[in-house]
């Protein structure tokens, strides 16, 4: 059956929703919650980094960027759980699977590589400071945020065009609550490993390579630290890597977790907890680890609310 026949006659039913009424509400309520304090956090940190001419340097460029891609990353699968959660008919077309799919992996895939860029230019800023603001200029960063965004949705989208090339079994259940990697990979009926070497060379361009490269940039960034003779000096400087490295373990962690392992340890019960982790919790958490950890995004996004959302003393 060909992509074409397959787009027409073939559909996929979720499995992974509460049948209790009762549950399933409490789920929309909390998966709201979190995907409104998503939205609200992410959009903060780009009108704070827009409207305030102090942030305007290339590291709150990649960070507002990064909230930028984090709210599309959401956006193409938190409204189809909400959706699903309400409704009886928790089915997606095979065509409207790989949609999701090419989205949902090609923009994860550029959140890991911007958060490589996002090393190199602290690596930039720390070890080479007087050529700081000749290297990274405002047409570069441009031009890696837009090469994040295609490399990711290249690589997603050399993919996802494999694996729905390949042939699935009747069982279309997917035990997920959206088109994943590994739940879709467990209904394919071909015997061959080329489709799980394929994952896995996509993943280590996506995940690992990106990884290697935020490892050595922070070796370097460690060496130069402890050239440093002022104690504040060195924590000031600290400060500035301390928020990205949290969020790089976080979302590192649960991508490895995932995409870097044989598909003969594929869990549905584990996979749905850690894809949940890095579908809300990651996002939720990266817009308060860097304002939280930043005094200036802090006071940026404080003076953001008092000007637009808080009454104005006369």
């Amino acid at each position: 059956m060909n992509w074409r026949n397959h787009s027409v006659l073939m559909e996929f039913m979720f499995l992974a929703y509460p049948s209790c009424s009762e549950f399933r509400i409490l789920t929309f309520i909390g998966v709201s919650l979190v995907y409104t304090l998503i939205t609200t956090g992410n959009v903060l940190i780009m009108v704070s980094i827009k409207t305030e001419v102090r942030l305007h340097m290339p590291m709150y460029y990649f960070l507002g960027s990064l909230s930028g891609i984090e709210i599309c990353y959401t956006a193409v699968v938190v409204p189809h759980i909400l959706a699903n959660t309400l409704q009886s008919n928790k089915t997606i077309s095979f065509l409207g699977c790989a949609i999701q799919m090419v989205l949902f992996i090609g923009l994860g895939s550029a959140d890991c590589l911007l958060l490589a860029i996002m090393a190199y230019d602290r690596y930039v800023a720390i070890c080479h400071p007087l050529k700081y603001p000749l290297i990274m200029t405002l047409t570069l960063c441009f031009r890696l945020v837009v090469a994040s965004v295609i490399v990711g949705l290249f690589l997603s989208l050399q993919l996802v065009v494999f694996i729905f090339s390949l042939t699935f079994c009747p069982a279309q259940g997917i035990e997920h609550f959206f088109c994943d990697v590994p739940p879709v990979m467990h209904l394919i009926c071909a015997n061959s490993h080329i489709h799980e070497l394929s994952v896995l060379v996509a993943a280590t361009l996506a995940i690992a390579v990106p990884f290697f490269f935020i490892a050595t940039s922070y070796a370097f960034i460690v060496a130069a630290l402890l050239k440093i003779h002022s104690a504040a000096g060195r924590s000031r400087a600290f400060s500035t890597c301390s928020s990205h490295l949290t969020v790089v373990l976080l979302q590192y962690g649960c991508c490895a977790f995932m995409y870097l392992r044989p598909s003969s340890s594929y869990n549905p019960k584990q996979d749905r907890f850690i894809s949940l982790v890095y579908t809300l919790v990651t996002p939720l958490l990266n817009p308060l680890i860097y304002t939280l950890r930043n005094n200036e995004m802090k006071g940026a996004i404080r003076r953001v609310i008092s000007r637009n959302y808080l009454p104005q003393n006369s």
